[in-house]
């Protein structure tokens, strides 16, 4: 039998993590870096649910 596989999106935590870390890096008085610090989160985080997924 078939397993059908139910990808899960990423998007939205990269988002979050976009507006967390500029807000963070606000409050820090660096809003840029925390933008660049959220971006990269998010986009490290998306990774490795994208390599989890890929092994199943």
């Amino acid at each position: 039998m078939n397993k059908a596989k139910n990808p899960t999106g990423a998007g939205a935590i990269i988002a979050l993590l976009i507006m967390a870390g500029a807000i963070g890096g606000g409050l820090l008085g660096q809003p840029s870096i925390g933008l660049l610090a959220g971006t990269g989160a998010g986009i490290l985080i998306a990774l490795l649910l994208w390599l989890r997924e890929r092994k199943v």
